[in-house]
């Protein structure tokens, strides 16, 4: 019996046999300027000869999956022919959701896996569920961490002990990677040009150029000198689509300083909206967001359980998700909770090797474990005892 894990983000579906390695492929549906009434689907991005004003379709809003038509085309194009070829006779499927799922999304996918693709078995998991299986797969001897998922449309600061979320200590922040991008083409767009319909290409401006400032007015300070002294400047070229297919940024030596640029390329100065933008992250007050930032909740959430176990859960902070690649992001987490913690406190920020892949990698480690028959809700049990089995099997 073949296992399939889907790690299916607002942005990113993870996806693999539990025996062979994970695809990265943007779970959603574009349209392209040019060929109005084509739709892509997922990693048909590619071939689409004209990216710009790209048009997106995405399953979730707000990080709750609310699209279903969109989500059954990604998910018929990812198990179909050309790409995995599910025989659903003889597959289980490892499914995440976000926490506190609203239970008519649950039920929904539910009569979709079980009675539309007919899996064999499914296993509804929390992302986080599977990083923290992960992580203490790796670290045997620990018993509690705090897992730290920044992705697209929210953060999550969730602590597990023993593979059980403390639900009573669970923190969202409304500040995701979408976010950011909406903003840095905001500024783009009250600054220099509009780009309000690039999404597109900014977020990939944003993926190059954006760090995570460890000294926010110092860094602020260096962006107002004018020239050689400014080194947080850089000049970003923009795509064309026809000689340029992806933007990139002008070598240092390459920038011209003074006056415009002799080449016909589309440029964009970045100063200090490289780390103002992920600054948010950890001021969401910045654009008048009012909640914490991550280091300020991740040490609210240990203060909310038991004063024994909060040691252990400072030494055990796991970050995952897409926003934790910004360079710096790690350093600035780790800085601001040792500031907010007690000196007698060990504090550890562990940045895995592959945040974005990090929970799929658990759910493989899941589908290989002796109980997950046990875990798992089976075709004949939800025919039997229909939504009621789900709910009492999954703790979503």
């Amino acid at each position: 019996m073949a296992t399939l894990v889907l790690d299916n983000g607002a942005y990113n579906a993870k996806i693999g046999y539990s025996h062979a390695h994970v695809s990265v492929i943007p779970n959603c549906q574009f349209r392209s300027k040019t060929a109005r009434l084509k739709t892509f689907t997922a990693n048909q991005l590619d071939e689409i000869k004209d990216p710009s004003g790209l048009f997106y379709i995405l399953p979730f809003q707000k990080g709750y999956l609310v699209n279903w038509d969109v989500q059954r085309q990604v998910w018929d194009y990812l198990f179909g022919k050309e790409m995995y070829q599910v025989d659903f006779v003889d597959t289980n499927i490892i499914v995440t959701e976000p926490y506190f799922n609203f239970s008519s999304i649950q039920d929904s996918m539910n009569e979709i896996l079980f009675e539309e693709y007919q899996f064999q078995a499914v296993l509804r998991v929390n992302a986080g569920a599977l990083s923290a299986h992960r992580y203490f797969r790796d670290n045997p001897s620990e018993l509690c961490c705090i897992i730290v998922d920044s992705g697209y449309s929210f953060t999550h600061i969730v602590p597990y002990c023993r593979s059980k979320k403390k639900k009573e200590a669970i923190i969202r922040i409304n500040v995701g990677g979408k976010l950011l991008t909406n903003h840095l083409k905001e500024i783009i767009s009250y600054r220099q040009l509009h780009v309000m319909d690039e999404t597109h290409v900014i977020n990939q401006v944003k993926e190059d150029v954006c760090y995570v400032s460890q000294d926010f007015y110092k860094d602020m300070e260096i962006a107002k000198l004018k020239g050689e002294e400014n080194t947080v400047m850089i000049d970003y070229v923009l795509p064309d689509f026809s000689t340029i297919k992806k933007g990139f940024c002008k070598p240092r030596e390459e920038m011209v300083l003074s006056g415009k640029y002799k080449t016909g390329e589309q440029i964009l100065r970045l100063a200090n909206e490289r780390f103002a933008v992920p600054e948010i992250l950890f001021h969401p007050s910045d654009i008048g967001i009012q909640e914490m930032g991550i280091p300020e909740a991740i040490v609210y959430s240990i203060q909310n359980l038991p004063e024994e176990m909060q040691p252990h859960f400072f030494k055990n902070i796991v970050l995952t998700g897409g926003n934790t690649l910004f360079p710096g992001f790690r350093d600035r987490v780790y800085s601001e909770v040792r500031c907010l913690t007690p000196t007698d406190y060990d504090v550890s920020v562990v940045l895995p090797e592959n945040p974005i892949t990090y929970s799929w990698e658990g759910g493989k480690l899941i589908s290989e474990n002796d109980d997950f028959e046990d875990m798992v809700v089976t075709r004949e049990d939800y025919e039997e005892n229909g939504h009621c089995i789900c709910e009492e099997k999954f703790d979503i």
